[in-house]
């Protein structure tokens, strides 16, 4: 099991510190880019992520929750971005940004928002790195997740091994103790884990245990939702 810790959740007036304080424990960091548009956050752009990238050996893991991500896709890149995920409800030409990214030797992820059907993956699922299922409505952290986005993950997992893919499945929003489990049993590979992480007093510890929960381990009602993640 991985852990991306994202870090919007993290104090940005020490931010280095912040990160310095997981990176021992994981392979990737999650950077929700909101443009207020598409999201009504906004977050932060470029020249963070390209300010870190001299100082941190992590694989970046860019999420571009933005209206035209075309536009920000080689500045992002430019930065130091090893993996783009965009969102299939903002283009009408998914496969010309899969196309993009990959030509510009980067992984690529697409990302569906709760609400949006597995079968906007039909065209382009077989070149993709990895599919990003929100388990919140994107624009904040410290959402409550929807268990109602469990089956879809479950689908999704049935799909990719009916085609025998290679891909990923990652999961953002509401990741904690108490449903991290939930969404590993469904088919999760990779948890975003904003707050449960950099809220803990020891984040270390915090990324340990969510990576050591056994499937099925903790219980919840599917029906309901669960407070405190990313």
């Amino acid at each position: 099991m991985k852990i991306s810790p994202s870090i919007l959740a993290a104090d940005f007036s020490c931010l280095y510190q912040e990160i310095s304080r997981v990176e021992r424990e994981v392979d990737s960091l999650h950077f929700d880019i909101m443009d207020g548009h598409f999201v009504p956050n906004i977050t932060f752009g470029p020249g963070l992520v390209a300010s870190l990238r001299k100082k941190v050996n992590l694989l970046f893991d860019i999420h571009l929750m933005v209206d035209n991500p075309q536009e920000w896709i080689n500045p992002f890149i430019d930065a130091g971005a090893d993996l783009i995920t965009v969102h299939v409800e903002t283009s009408l030409h998914l496969d010309r940004l899969v196309t993009i990214i990959k030509e510009k030797g980067r992984k690529v992820g697409v990302a569906l928002s709760p609400a949006t059907s597995l079968q906007e993956l039909e065209y382009v699922i077989s070149e993709v790195d990895l599919v990003l299922a929100m388990t919140v409505n994107p624009g904040f952290g410290s959402q409550s997740l929807l268990f109602s986005v469990i089956p879809k993950i479950r689908d999704l997992r049935e799909i990719i091994k009916k085609r025998r893919l290679s891909l990923e499945i990652e999961v953002d929003g509401g990741i904690n103790q108490e449903t991290a489990a939930k969404v590993i049993e469904a088919g999760a590979s990779i948890l975003v884990a904003g707050t449960a992480v950099f809220n803990a007093s020891d984040p270390e510890k915090a990324i340990l245990r969510l990576k050591n929960i056994q499937k099925g381990e903790l219980g919840g009602n599917k029906n309901s939702t669960a407070k405190n993640g990313s």
